[in-house]
């Protein structure tokens, strides 16, 4: 009976010692990095367990939620969306957010990550349904920036960070792209018609400046010749001056020569006029020639004393 009773007992107590060290694991717990526990007595919540090795009462005390506190994403699903001038778009994104705070996150809100999800959708159709096609195509980091401003706002009372929204891909029906493509080609049509005739219109304007231009050192040359062509004559004229003065001297004087020269001048200067007649071929008149080479020969003794009376100066 002895034996008996003291085998139970020993029984009992490794069942004892085996219970005792099953609540110590209990009360033992070890966070993993990147993670934070919630503990819970009786149910309601009383501290959150940060990384590293921790104590808990066994029994009263257990793990309630176990929260990663890593950045984490979460797929947007494609969906349709009609914009502001009724054309009808298919977007997808991306949503990338942080738990700040367990207890708030595991908490405040039932499902979080389908909660994000849900939020973020609405949103999309909110702020792209607000917007032109054209606006839609090309201001995607504005979009991006008004979701991010918008969700980050609507999810700080769960104690999360929304710290990207992405939208990924913006497709418009295949009739709308093709529309598009031929409202592009007929832009650059018109761009390269503009530049076409913005071409023509300075080629035009240079080709007149290079003849205005022309025409002005025409002008000039012209100009510049006739003031010779005067200068010219103005000297000419004091030549034939002088010399019509030297020959009337010559004549007061009574030198045959002189009066010689004068006839023999206005003999040549009328029967040039006489050949330059436009209405005369052909002309018979009688002249002595003896009379005109006599007057040549005045006019060589007029020159000879000339350059005798100026070698006296001299």
């Amino acid at each position: 009976m002895y034996n008996i009773g003291l085998s139970g007992f020993s029984g009992f107590a490794i069942v004892v010692l085996i219970l005792a060290v099953i609540i110590v694991m209990k009360g033992v717990q070890t966070v993993r990095q990147g993670y934070e526990y919630t503990v819970e007595r009786f149910g309601r919540y009383t501290k959150t367990l940060s990384p590293g090795f921790h104590l808990i009462v066994p029994v009263i005390d257990r793990i309630g939620r176990r929260m990663n506190m890593m950045e984490q994403v979460v797929d947007v699903p494609s969906q349709e969306v009609i914009t502001k001038d009724n054309a009808m778009v298919r977007v997808d994104g991306v949503v990338f957010f942080q738990v700040l705070d367990a207890a708030r996150a595991a908490y405040e809100v039932n499902n979080l990550e389908l909660a994000i999800l849900n939020l973020t959708v609405t949103n999309v159709r909110t702020v792209m349904g607000s917007m032109d096609l054209d606006e839609l195509l090309s201001q995607r980091d504005k979009i991006n920036a008004q979701l991010l401003s918008v969700v980050d706002d609507a999810t700080q009372p769960w104690g999360v960070k929304v710290t990207r929204i992405e939208i990924k891909d913006i497709s418009p029906p295949l009739d709308l792209v093709d529309a598009m493509a031929s409202q592009m080609k007929a832009e650059r049509l018109k761009r390269a018609e503009i530049l076409e005739a913005e071409g023509k219109r300075q080629s035009a304007i240079l080709r007149a400046e290079g003849e205005k231009q022309a025409a002005i050192l025409e002008a000039e040359g012209r100009r510049e010749a006739a003031f010779r062509d005067a200068e010219a004559r103005e000297r000419q004229a004091e030549a034939e001056a002088r010399a019509t003065h030297m020959v009337s001297q010559a004549i007061e004087k009574g030198d045959l020569n002189a009066i010689n020269y004068f006839v023999a001048t206005k003999y040549v200067e009328a029967l040039q006029n006489i050949a330059s007649a436009p209405n005369e071929k052909l002309i018979f008149m009688p002249m002595e020639s003896s009379g005109v080479i006599g007057a040549i020969g005045g006019i060589a003794e007029l020159a000879k004393q000339a350059m005798s009376q100026q070698g006296r100066k001299a």
